[in-house]
């Protein structure tokens, strides 16, 4: 009986794919800092039982299509936007992503993100590697407190929770907008329901943790930069295309808003001459929310485990579409 085949878009560690190669035959990619050409996904597709792939993977209707003996793609993220779900479910691929392993670690580095821009760290750790603090003064490189100010959630899920729980323990005033409310999580963290103006409005610090939809896409624009206060500082680690960059890069230059912390944006990997990288008062990272060691080899291992349960014929742990268990 020929076994299936396992096609992966990144080199991963052979400890952590050898349990798919007891039962599969498996190709991977042989860079892991390099993205694989969309040809080579299209030809491994073509022949392939199952992919691993990376959030910058774009599986849309046309690798689907292609994937004539494709039972699941695994994908290794919280986020499943680069996949076309309807697509996958449409021509019955089961899709899977890695929710809850990455939470807190996500949650931490979005608090340090936060913490990074209000106290200007990354600004000041620069200031002194480059010789030029000369002197003490009152304001040098003075930035904004976090304790006791307001921070506004948008997107109260998972790790909107976790990081509201790390913000009660800075004493915040915690305040949300979801899709729908969490009752539980206005219990058990305190936090209070408002109306996305209204938190824009009201909020110091604004972390926006919403997935990337037809809905969400842009909701951060001219409009809503201009409903928050001067002095507010806005956070994304959620997905780029959720902002409109010409619209933030607008809003830090003109003064709309303070500050800008960014793990993600619209179109990654983004260039050194990016408008954003230029800003003093914006802090960038490379999309580093998950990115640590533990947390990434639970992530790889996530996706094997699903892999192998469709292989098997069994529920995989995590499954997006799930209109294919009916």
């Amino acid at each position: 009986m020929t076994r299936p085949y396992v096609f992966i878009t990144r080199k991963l560690p052979d400890h952590i794919v050898a349990p798919i190669k007891e039962i599969a035959e498996v190709a991977m990619w042989p860079y892991d800092d390099i993205q694989v050409p969309r040809d080579v996904l299209m030809n491994e597709a073509k022949k392939a039982d199952a992919l691993l792939t990376m959030v910058s993977d774009v599986v849309d209707e046309e690798i689907l299509e292609a994937g004539k003996s494709l039972k699941v793609v695994a994908n290794m993220g919280v986020g499943f936007d680069n996949i076309d779900i309807p697509a996958a479910t449409k021509h019955g691929i089961a899709v899977c992503n890695t929710p809850d392993v990455l939470t807190d670690t996500t949650a931490d580095l979005t608090f340090a993100l936060l913490l990074a821009t209000a106290r200007r760290v990354v600004e000041a750790a620069q200031w002194i590697k480059e010789g030029k603090w000369k002197s003490w003064s009152p304001f040098l490189l003075a930035g904004a407190d976090v304790h006791h100010k307001t921070i506004g959630i948008v997107g109260m899920g998972k790790i909107g929770q976790a990081v509201a729980k790390r913000a009660a323990g800075f004493d915040m005033n915690i305040l949300y907008h979801n899709r729908s409310r969490n009752k539980e999580a206005e219990q058990r963290l305190g936090a209070t329901y408002y109306p996305f103006d209204e938190l824009l409005e009201a909020a110091d610090f604004v972390v926006c943790l919403t997935p990337l939809t037809k809905e969400t896409r842009h909701m951060f624009n001219s409009e809503t930069f201009r409903k928050m206060k001067q002095s507010a500082i806005f956070i994304n680690a959620s997905r780029g295309a959720v902002v409109d960059e010409q619209a933030l890069y607008a809003a830090l230059v003109n003064g709309e808003i303070a500050a800008a912390g960014l793990d993600v944006f619209e179109h990654e990997p983004i260039g050194a001459s990016h408008p954003l990288l230029t800003l003093t008062n914006v802090v960038a990272l490379p999309h580093i929310g998950s990115a640590t060691k533990e947390t990434r080899t639970k992530m790889m291992e996530l996706c094997c485990r699903n892999i192998i349960a469709v292989l098997e014929g069994k529920r995989p742990e995590t499954l997006v579409n799930k209109e294919l268990e009916r």
